[in-house]
């Protein structure tokens, strides 16, 4: 399967409500969609987040994207090895961060395109599925404590088993809310992300604080900028802890994973440079006996279904992973439907990632992000 173009579109996606975190509060965000279409018409689908800004990383991506057409669809990992050798490396760019979160779109894109040429769906490209279903969260969402109270109520009535809570973003705050979540769910599992706000010592002051909340995993507590730091809290915590931001590379996944400074890896496509290094991701975290959390954030249903579909193939994923498309106000996508129902979704076979997407949903989105831009 030769590409033959590639199409690189900005999107603006407002949120239902606004996204309150350690880091601010975000009424919207951007991804950029990638199209790589095939000889025979075929569309392989991505996208990428787009910090810091938009416009610019379009520019890079379409540098990118020029080095599929005319090559095989089947060269990926090759062409994206090139890409940055020549487009990085050779500039002294050694910025496998920055990279990754490049590169995600075009594998999604690629073993999407892949998956359709040959008619299997895209867990069989990546070793086939070991589960029949994945596991998610409940993502909280509200301003206030009331807010987020209700919202618990409503996910537990409609059974969702595990509940998620962002903190570090008062210390009061923060043991209120937990306190009245606790409450408000019963035994329900619950589990906490501060989002890299507070350093080891803070993070151990405020752990033993929520310790008696029955709190079963706590995310990123510390900056992600040191392991170490995220290691000394690990090994003092009576409540397991997640890296999150620390591990963005393979690299970064091996250092937390052999000097014990996690009890849980969670990372995404769209840090670890997509589909296939999520399986080596997975592969090292499996080595020293820990569960890999799939962690999604400011995407659309696009990453959610390519998440989705390497989820299926990971033997040691946890039973809760995130999930983030309906913080959104359109879903551009017309199928499949990507709601998991009481934390469960299971999606039927189809080649590729079997994505069929809303057009006019994406025309809306890309006109928002270029009035943005004027």
């Amino acid at each position: 399967m030769i590409v033959t173009d590639v199409r690189i579109t900005p999107l603006l996606m407002p949120l239902k409500t606004p996204y309150v975190w350690s880091q601010g509060v975000e009424k919207a965000f951007c991804i950029n969609l990638i199209e790589l279409i095939g000889e025979d018409g075929c569309i392989g689908l991505g996208e990428t987040t787009t910090s810091p800004d938009p416009a610019a990383q379009a520019q890079i991506l379409r540098k990118i994207g020029a080095r599929f057409v005319g090559r095989s669809v089947f060269d990926a990992t090759q062409i994206m090895a090139e890409a940055y050798r020549g487009l990085f490396l050779v500039f002294g760019g050694n910025m496998p961060r920055y990279a990754n979160q490049l590169m995600c779109g075009f594998d999604m894109a690629a073993l999407d395109l892949q998956g359709q040429a040959v008619g299997r769906p895209v867990w069989d490209l990546l070793g086939g599925a070991v589960r029949d279903h994945v596991g998610y969260f409940y993502f909280l969402q509200g301003d206030t404590v009331d807010q987020l109270v209700a919202d618990a109520q409503g996910a537990v009535a409609q059974g969702h088993p595990i509940i998620y809570l962002k903190v570090g973003i008062d210390p009061d705050r923060d043991i209120a809310a937990v306190r009245a979540v606790r409450a408000a769910i019963g035994d329900t599992r619950l589990r906490l992300d501060a989002n890299e706000a507070w350093d080891p010592a803070t993070a151990l002051r405020m752990i033993a604080r929520l310790a008696p909340y029955d709190v079963e995993y706590i995310e990123q507590p510390t900056p992600s900028t040191s392991l170490e730091a995220l290691g000394q809290v690990a090994r003092q915590s009576p409540i397991p802890i997640g890296a999150d931001q620390s591990v963005f590379t393979l690299n970064e996944v091996y250092r937390a994973v052999s000097g014990g400074h996690a009890h849980m890896i969670a990372v995404g496509p769209r840090e670890i440079g997509g589909l296939r290094p999520m399986i080596k991701a997975a592969g090292i975290a499996e080595a020293a006996g820990l569960k890999l959390c799939i962690h999604s954030s400011m995407t659309t249903a696009i990453t959610t279904v390519a998440e989705h579909h390497v989820g299926r193939a990971i033997p040691n994923l946890d039973d809760g992973n995130q999930i983030m498309w309906q913080l959104l106000q359109d879903n551009v996508l017309e199928g499949p439907d990507v709601a998991p129902v009481r934390g469960c979704l299971s999606l039927a076979a189809a080649p590729g990632l079997g994505l069929r997407l809303d057009r006019d949903a994406v025309a809306r989105a890309a006109e928002r992000f270029n009035a943005q831009a004027v």
